[in-house]
């Protein structure tokens, strides 16, 4: 068992909403602009109430259209499921969803939400693009993980990141120098502030090389855009339309979604930005957790591929591809403001939150919410051995 669990800083995610092409939803100018004029990881929760449900009408999105064929969530509720309604309170949940053994365990909503809003993830859609990267790869587009950065995009050619390894992006240790930290107006995530893709690629190109790839984890926001960008160029599509096509619709998720768009090039961050019902959250969960298994018994994902995604990095016993690590064989993506989807293949089990934390992290929250996953898998257990 792991000693200590890590967060996501607020570095993990920049996200200051700026202007793209017209070929993408764009914002309606009424009602949303004091969300604008305000970096969203300063919202309140009454801002982040308003806002996450409705980022489509806040900044520039690429919709992800519904399944033709949702993936049907049968509920049979717990008999004796503890009431979590005083810890979603407690813990600035909106929305909470247990999926055990494919069926609805829970499910309950606060401060007027509801099952049909969608919901921003914020760093969630790291682990989404893990699982795309697993994709691309079974359909030959991406040979390996051993490939590196320059053989995809030849830009980076004779820079720190030309030889690195896919597989070190996805495990955040790519060796190259990063500042993360927000307090510092001369840090590189800095520099993020209303860049396009392209502006952060080249920023990335000029940065030096500290340590051998592959030896230490660095959490990177600018490096989820390169990812993010090598998959795009890598699938010959944007991400939002190689997640509808290749996983939204085959695995049924049962509403629109919306990935926000960054800068005047008008791509979709890697490392952040869906917005999803809970419901979405959890089939994503279940997704993962079946290893992108479909009803056929066909696998949109290859052998393996989860097992290898969530196996612990040279660099970070508690990171694999995209994934934060668990005991006994536990992951979850994770994003700020209290966003989660929690698996466990010992207990087939999805837990899936969507928060509106104070702050963007928060220590005592995040042990308050380990006790709540905790405290759902005893149940899971129960209810198992009943």
């Amino acid at each position: 068992m792991h000693k200590r669990t890590p967060v996501l800083s607020i570095g993990a995610i920049l996200l200051l909403f700026v202007v793209a092409p017209p070929a993408v939803a764009q914002a309606p100018e009424s009602n949303w602009q004091s969300h604008r004029e305000k970096n969203i990881l300063q919202w309140t929760p009454e801002e982040q109430r308003s806002g996450y449900p409705n980022i489509r009408s806040i900044n520039p999105t690429r919709e992800i259209p519904a399944s033709d064929q949702p993936r049907i969530l049968p509920k049979a509720m717990w008999m004796e499921t503890p009431d979590w309604g005083g810890s979603m309170d407690e813990l600035h949940l909106a929305g909470l969803l247990v999926i055990q053994d494919g069926k609805i365990r829970y499910e309950d909503y606060r401060r007027g939400h509801s099952a049909s809003d969608r919901w921003m993830s914020f760093s969630i859609a790291k682990s989404v693009v893990s699982l795309l990267y697993g994709i691309a790869i079974k359909e030959g587009h991406i040979e390996s993980l051993d490939e590196t950065v320059a053989m995809h995009l030849p830009q980076f050619v004779g820079t720190a990141y030309g030889d690195v390894a896919i597989r070190d992006l996805l495990q955040m240790a790519s060796g190259v120098q990063w500042n993360e930290d927000y307090q510092d107006p001369n840090s590189d995530v800095a520099a993020l502030d209303n860049a396009s893709e392209q502006e952060v690629l080249q920023h990335l190109a000029s940065l030096p090389r500290l340590y051998p790839a592959g030896s230490v984890f660095n959490y990177n926001t600018g490096e989820t855009i390169l990812a993010g960008a090598i998959l795009a160029k890598a699938v010959g599509m944007s991400l939002s339309e190689y997640l509808q096509t290749r996983l939204w619709a085959p695995f049924g998720m049962s509403a629109n979604a919306d990935w926000a768009l960054m800068g005047e090039d008008g791509a979709e961050m890697g490392g952040c930005c869906i917005s999803a019902t809970l419901r979405d959250y959890g089939r994503i969960g279940l997704f993962a957790l079946r290893e992108g298994a479909l009803d056929t018994n066909d696998s949109l994902l290859p052998a393996d591929w989860m097992a290898e995604s969530t196996q612990p990095s040279p660099g970070a016993d508690y990171y694999g591809y995209f994934w934060w690590l668990g005991a006994n064989g536990d992951y979850r993506a994770s994003g700020i403001f209290g966003q989660g989807i929690y698996i466990s293949p010992e207990h087939d089990l999805v837990i899936a939150m969507h928060g509106l934390w104070p702050q963007a992290v928060d220590q005592e929250l995040s042990a308050k919410r380990a006790q709540l996953i905790e405290s759902i898998k005893r149940v899971s257990s129960q209810s198992a051995s009943n």
